[in-house]
């Protein structure tokens, strides 16, 4: 029982180690962690008068922002390198224009001297405006460079008083560069205005947005978000899809990172050798208010127009991301000199929005390519509708011959007592 036991559990090692080898072939891909870019965090702390206020565990928030930077600190691994910008903090002033110019990188982005940024941090002292669109542009700046990942942790207690710079476009535009930046916002004693302007800049990017209302509370989120920027991430690669299957750009193996305009198609190219497979799925982001009644399309086609097989999704009402996907095998050749054929994704959504809603940039897009080898004649676990299934079939036709028979001579049995009786 124990050795059949192990050689159970070794089959099943030994399956889940091939699907993984399928699943993601050997060698770096489009989209495949590096790991020789260091991940890189910029925390963004909104150091405005109202900063002043006195309302987080008795005393101001002010206070509690340095007490969680300052465990923050004490707890950032050593892999992650770290910088600190501040908004607000410098001029005191009325003067609008000059507000909303006031931000300053506090400790740049780099390896961490802890007791320098402890020194740093305690400096700073409530001040002035709030200008969060321009400081996530800086920030971004900071962050410029390099595969590994990046993310900002924007730390404020009031919305954006910089208009018409509006900070959720601001994150729009950043992640249409398509570097792989992250936004998480966290709101401190936030108001209805001032959460939904937080949740759509962390939207925009992919980011997260977290009410905060206790000293113990922040320090624990911004310590779970600079530790997840040391966990291994795959990057997206930015890329620019066609207006035409023709002039659509190569892919191979990889995840990608694209903008559609509203009702617009995306083409790309992908080559599928003989006796390949081709997985493909895309995702469309609603990171702005959209009607309701919406679709995702993607096709596979031939070079010269002809579907191959489509994958599509749709949806009423409120949605964050519309996904769908498709699988291509296709058959090996005989012909020793066969070549690969070029399959082309279409990408189309119909999504819209209400008058006033700005449709540039594009919604964002992901998608993602695998060829992988297909499955032969002989491992196909799916041949004939049940491929190595006919077994268990066959057993279950067995098991139900063997009852039947069992209860037709129970029954004539009980019906022969019933009749003595």
């Amino acid at each position: 029982m124990i050795t059949r036991t192990r050689l159970a559990a070794g089959a099943c090692a030994l399956l889940a180690a091939l699907a993984a080898g399928m699943a993601f072939p050997a060698g770096a891909s489009a989209g495949e962690p590096t790991g020789e870019d260091a991940p890189k965090v910029d925390l963004v702390l909104d150091v405005s008068g109202s900063m002043r206020t006195r309302d987080i565990d008795g005393g101001t928030r002010m206070a509690a922002a340095k007490q969680a930077f300052n465990e923050v600190l004490d707890a950032t691994p050593e892999e992650v390198q770290l910088g600190i910008r501040t908004l607000g903090a410098d001029y005191p002033g009325d003067d609008r224009k000059t507000g909303c110019k006031d931000t300053a990188q506090l400790y740049p982005v780099g390896p961490l001297d802890r007791t320098e940024a402890k020194t740093a941090v305690a400096t700073l002292a409530p001040t002035g405006w709030t200008p969060i669109g321009p400081a996530l542009l800086k920030a971004a700046d900071d962050l410029d460079g390099g595969d590994g990942s990046k993310r900002i942790v924007l730390i404020s207690d009031g919305e954006d008083t910089c208009a018409p710079l509006d900070p959720c476009e601001v994150a729009r535009e950043i992640a249409a560069k398509g570097i792989g930046l992250t936004i998480d916002t966290l709101g401190l004693v936030p108001n209805t205005k001032m959460r939904q302007q937080l949740s759509c800049i962390a939207e925009a990017t992919g980011g997260t947005y977290t009410s905060v209302e206790h000293t113990d509370e922040l320090t624990d989120k911004v310590n779970q978000l600079v530790d997840r920027a040391a966990d291994p991430v795959v990057t997206p690669v930015a890329t620019e899809g066609a207006d035409a299957c023709a002039k659509a750009p190569t892919l191979k193996s990889g995840l990608y990172t694209d903008r559609e305009e509203f009702g617009q198609q995306r083409w790309y190219r992908v080559d599928v050798e003989p006796g390949q497979e081709l997985r493909a799925s895309v995702s469309v982001g609603a990171d702005r208010a959209v009607n309701p009644s919406y679709g995702v399309l993607l096709r596979a086609v031939t070079a010269h127009g002809r579907e191959i097989v489509r994958g599509e999704a749709a949806g009423d009402g409120r949605t964050d991301v519309l996904s769908t996907g498709l699988r291509y095998p296709k058959s090996e050749s005989d012909e020793d000199d066969a070549t690969a054929e070029a399959v082309c994704l279409q990408v189309t959504n119909s999504f819209s929005v209400a008058a006033g809603v700005k449709t540039t940039p594009g919604l964002p897009l992901e998608l993602t390519v695998d060829v992988v080898d297909g499955p032969g004649d002989s491992d196909d676990v799916a041949a004939f509708g049940l491929g190595r299934g006919w077994w268990l079939l066959g057993l279950l036709v067995l098991g139900g011959f063997v009852a039947g028979l069992l209860w037709g001579w129970l029954s004539r049995w009980r019906l022969a007592i019933w009749r003595t009786n």
